[in-house]
């Protein structure tokens, strides 16, 4: 008989947090108990998981005993502040927030790229930023034919990225201006509705802003290239999910773009639209409640002998957070390394 986990979810309330419920009972994720954790003002919400009613509980210093696997997706300062309690009780945390995904100690994954890298958790395992790993699921399978020395990546970035509350607010406000009413901002600093603008996360000194970076540092450890040089264009635009890419890849050497199209067809969490002829080539709409990654439009780099480019286009709530999360906790599981030592981590 095979063995049956303890999970819980800390930010069960959440986009993110309800997609995990859903990808755990349609992926059979084998669950002896499922503890659904958010704030005090989400205590005592439901949510059903395979036909049972379960009551969300408030956080607390004991809420993670006896637990084995958490999936912690409520933001960066939630998941410092109960990092400890986590590792301390034995469990594992795979963390879909920033906080942890950059530190030394701490894997950072994408089962299809770099699986090798959760044999090394302490307790944590980090899940990288929706953009990086729509990004390096399609461009990774090239690299391993042919070294990439440089990416440029721009980004059209749906409203669910900035969760549910962004999403329904790109809802009312396109009823909103429909109505010839005013567009009123809440979760974003400017319209989404019919409009874009330039990622609303802090900028740098040298005029990057933090979703940019996040995909340069992230790509570089995952990919094991320290030195890879990659500039990213973020941008917020008014779709509902699934986020999209347009990639420019400089490769070690001259790469067809017929042989780039097959590797892709038959790279895990790919598929391949590519029709030149009917001018049809991914969008979100493909993937929206799917798992892979549509990738097309791969075609030679007229300015460059060794260059590709290609478009993409994944749902960020699935394989951008959720999906990944749920295929790093199957890959702890098909490698025995769920239970780790009682470590106790300086956060």
């Amino acid at each position: 008989m095979s063995r049956e986990f303890r999970v819980g979810i800390l930010g069960a309330t959440g986009a993110v947090g309800e997609e995990l419920i859903a990808l755990l009972a349609e992926r059979n994720f084998p669950v002896s108990q499922l503890k659904l954790l958010a704030s005090e003002r989400s205590a005592g919400n439901t949510l059903d998981f395979k036909g049972e009613t379960l009551t969300v509980e408030a956080v607390n210093a004991d809420a993670f005993k006896g637990l084995d696997i958490i999936f912690a997706s409520a933001g960066g300062s939630i998941s410092k502040q109960w990092a400890d309690n986590i590792i301390s009780s034995g469990a594992v945390a795979i963390d879909n927030s920033s906080a942890f995904r950059m530190d030394p100690d701490t894997p950072l994954v994408i089962p299809e790229v770099n699986p090798g890298d959760a044999r090394h958790h302490k307790g944590l395992i980090a899940n990288p930023n929706c953009t990086t790993i729509l990004m390096c699921v399609a461009v990774y399978p090239l690299h391993r034919v042919n070294p990439i020395r440089r990416i440029v990546v721009s980004t059209y970035q749906s409203a669910s990225g900035a969760g549910a509350r962004a999403m329904q607010e790109l809802e009312s406000q396109a009823a909103d201006l429909l109505a010839d009413r005013p567009a009123n901002p809440q979760v974003f600093p400017h319209p989404i509705a019919f409009n874009l603008f330039l990622h609303n996360s802090p900028v740098n000194d040298e005029g990057y802003c933090q979703e940019e970076m996040k995909m340069v540092n992230e790509a570089r450890k995952m990919m094991h290239i320290p030195d890879l040089r990659l500039t990213a264009t973020c941008v917020r635009v008014p779709v509902l999910r699934a986020h999209a890419e347009a990639v420019n890849i400089e490769f070690d050497r001259p790469f067809d773009a017929a042989e780039a199209k097959q590797i892709i067809a038959n790279a895990p969490g790919t598929m391949l639209i590519d029709d030149w002829q009917a001018n049809r080539f991914p969008m979100p709409v493909d993937v929206s409640g799917n798992d892979d990654v549509a990738v097309g439009r791969i075609r030679q780099d007229i300015s460059h002998p060794n260059c590709l480019d290609l478009w993409l286009c994944g749902d960020q709530i699935r394989k951008g957070a959720a999906l990944n999360a749920i295929q790093i906790g199957e890959l702890l599981i098909q490698e025995d390394l769920v239970r780790v030592p009682q470590l106790v981590r300086a956060v």
